[in-house]
């Protein structure tokens, strides 16, 4: 059985950009508080 891979709108992508440069957060940070997996 396939995973359907998760699709992210560009709005999150974009939310989630600016709080990483806004708040000097690592990417590995982020990903957690979004549950976003690398």
């Amino acid at each position: 059985m396939s995973n359907k891979r998760k699709t992210y709108s560009n709005e999150f992508k974009t939310k989630v950009v600016l709080e990483v440069l806004e708040n000097n957060a690592t990417i590995n940070e982020i990903a957690s508080k979004y549950n976003i997996l690398l």
